[in-house]
């Protein structure tokens, strides 16, 4: 178990070195960060030089990156917003609790629907309640997030006027109006995973149903209720529960559709709105941010899906 563990840790590492290249190289592509934010026709050569020595540009593109890396990422300095002035970290401090409340909201949208819609399907296999369960799963992963988001505006806040269409609602507002607030982005974010979680639990329940020692359980005049959800649906959860941790943390740092459809003050918005501005340093914190959260939660998955089936250590 030692060894598996030393083993994922490495890959961590190595994938967020890989990340950090990744992130840093894409920023450059543009090229020289002062020919986007300072008008060159206008600026002198003491504010150009300048900028070259605050932001580190007048060295070489490596030397720039070691920088980056050892004076900034290593002691948590992800630099200042060209944009606004604070401090990176500061900014995504800021904004992450909107992403979190989002990301929780549409993973138990995902739970609450992809969960029951699966089981039933699989228990029902081949009857119009499974043809229902396969028909939700292809619309939830034929239909694009953008399209569905500014739909349900279309529908709930423009015709019905039931939904408000967009942001998170005043902070003295009841407890009510903030739920309306999440109805939406929290379908919007969570329809495509909903569909996915529906069809691995089918797919896993139907594994465990078809197994041997669930034809046991029926041959000895177990109660079906308790066959599906005693035995079959235990040993068929540690799939689905794996993929619904994966979600939670893609929900929270890769919203950026969703966020921007609908408005939302997170993460995503942030890392949008830094692209819009060519806002550099903004833009590779937050996507290095997620990029780390992501990687640390596949490690932590691992490890505990290692303990839950020994066999995966060895494979």
């Amino acid at each position: 178990m030692t060894t598996f563990i030393i083993r994922r840790f490495i890959f961590l590492i190595l994938a967020i070195f890989a990340a950090t290249l990744i992130v840093f190289a894409l920023s450059r592509l543009q090229g020289d960060p002062r020919n986007v934010m300072l008008n060159v026709g206008y600026v002198s050569p003491e504010q150009w030089e300048a900028w070259g020595k605050q932001f580190h540009l007048d060295k070489p593109v490596v030397v720039q990156y070691l920088i980056w890396i050892g004076k900034g990422i290593f002691q948590g300095d992800f630099g200042t917003s060209l944009k606004t002035g604070q401090p990176v970290m500061e900014m995504v401090v800021q904004f992450a609790p909107a992403s979190l409340q989002l990301g929780l909201s549409a993973t138990l949208f995902v739970l609450i629907t992809g969960i029951p819609i699966g089981i039933m399907s699989a228990v029902k296999r081949g009857t119009l309640l499974d043809a229902f369960g396969r028909t939700f799963a292809v619309f939830g992963q034929a239909l694009p997030p953008f399209w569905l988001g500014i739909m349900l505006i279309l529908v709930f806040s423009v015709n019905l006027d039931w939904l408000p269409s967009g942001t998170r609602g005043h902070d003295a507002a009841s407890a009510f109006e903030k739920f309306k607030h999440f109805v939406m982005p929290a379908i919007t974010l969570g329809w495509l995973a909903s569909a996915g979680l529906m069809r691995l639990v089918r797919s896993s329940m139907l594994d465990v149903l078809d197994s041997e020692f669930i034809k046991l359980a029926r041959a000895k005049g177990v109660k079906n209720r308790s066959v599906i959800w005693k035995h079959a649906f235990k040993n068929a959860l540690i799939p689905p529960l794996t993929f619904s941790a994966l979600i939670l943390v893609g929900f929270i740092g890769g919203t950026v559709v969703t966020e921007t459809v609908f408005a939302w003050p997170g993460l995503g918005m942030m890392t949008y709105l830094s692209i819009l501005n060519n806002d550099f340093p903004l833009m590779t914190g937050a996507v290095l941010v997620f990029t780390v959260v992501y990687v640390f939660a596949v490690f932590v998955i691992d490890i505990l899906y290692a303990f839950i089936d020994p066999r995966i250590r060895y494979n």
